[in-house]
């Protein structure tokens, strides 16, 4: 049997549908013949890298060299205590059979 490196690709099943106008239809398709790509091909990797972006930013966290190290401090410092809270989890938990 001959060795195929190639990894297969994921079974796609799933839809998305949408609504365009014919203006938002003509351009998304102009570009996709720009890249030389087809319309499904050049719309799902657009809207793939679009939500990564997002989801990259959303979960990203930004400070100043000053406000890290601010931060930093605050971390290393020890844990107030909260009152009744070794006795809370002291007790049996409720959930537990």
């Amino acid at each position: 049997m001959p060795y195929n490196s190639r990894v297969p690709s994921p079974t796609k099943n799933d839809r998305l549908d949408l609504r365009l106008t014919s203006a938002q239809k003509r351009e998304i398709e102009q570009a996709a013949a720009l890249t030389g790509r087809s319309l499904t091909d050049f719309s799902v990797s657009t809207l793939v890298e679009k939500a990564e972006d997002l989801i990259r930013r959303e979960r990203e966290v930004s400070m100043s060299a000053q406000a890290f190290e601010t931060f930093s401090a605050l971390l290393d410092r020890p844990a107030a205590s909260v009152a009744g809270l070794a006795e809370l989890l002291a007790r049996p938990a409720v959930f537990v059979d």
